[in-house]
């Protein structure tokens, strides 16, 4: 099995990470909770952020990509039209710095970014025009370089109220694959080996679909608001763990 992983990982790491693939994904179907979000600090607890990142988003384009796939025929070309040059924008800029920022710099703003997504409120939505989302793909984008997750920050301006449920969750969906894609693209050029990590990231890609599938049925029986702030508490630590390795050691 060693034959199969990245040298960076051992196999009980690897074990680790296809099990909290599935235990995410069961919890966002169950309760529709930052699944993206402690996929990635789990990521993060055991591999530096230059590999956390670009694995990160493989594992969201599979993801993503299933959904825009079942809903094909309610996405927004106009708005993805615009959306996907400004992804190309922003991830050219943000690859120029995302390197020449120290590791712990970047484990203390992903540290940051964690914290603020589980316990910050809720973007309200923007009505913005069809030609502004080339701007918002360009800052979610350069954000997605270092930040791994900026999903909520696209939500903020793609409503339900404005454009429907299925018309939103699809163009979201295949707006968040072109990025991850494109941003996979760009740490390729930057040395990163996606190769090695293939067989490890498919494994998670299908931990995570049966996940989905389970549904979180023993999940479930835990009342949402409690659930909640277990899930919110165990990724805070998480992250203040993240922000203490970052700054002390």
């Amino acid at each position: 099995m060693d034959s199969l992983l990245p040298a960076q990982l051992d196999v009980t790491s690897a074990l680790i990470l296809i099990a909290i693939s599935f235990v995410t994904s069961t919890i966002s179907a169950s309760f529709g909770l930052g699944g993206g979000v402690a996929m990635l600090i789990a990521l993060l607890s055991l591999t530096p952020p230059v590999i956390a990142i670009p694995v990160h988003a493989v594992i969201q384009i599979g993801s993503n990509a299933g959904r825009a796939a079942m809903l094909r025929k309610h996405i927004m070309p106009d708005i993805v039209g615009w959306f996907v040059p400004g992804i190309i924008l922003g991830i050219l800029i943000g690859s120029q710095i995302f390197f020449s920022l120290p590791t712990n710099w970047l484990q203390i703003v992903l540290a940051l970014f964690i914290l603020w997504s589980v316990w910050a409120p809720k973007f309200r939505a923007r009505k913005i025009n069809t030609r502004s989302y080339f701007l918002v793909g360009a800052v979610t984008s350069f954000g997605a370089m270092f930040l791994g997750a900026t999903g909520p920050l696209l939500g903020a301006f793609l409503s339900p109220d404005r454009y429907g449920r299925d018309a939103t969750v699809s163009t979201h969906a295949v707006c968040m694959t072109f990025q991850h894609a494109i941003k996979v693209v760009a740490f390729g050029f930057m040395g990163f080996v996606l190769l090695e990590w293939i067989p490890l990231v498919a494994a998670m890609i299908a931990s995570g679909f049966i996940g989905t599938l389970a549904g979180g049925s023993v999940l479930r029986k835990i009342p949402e608001s409690t659930f909640k702030i277990i899930f919110r508490t165990v990724l805070s630590v998480l992250a203040v763990r993240l922000l203490y390795k970052a700054v002390f050691t």
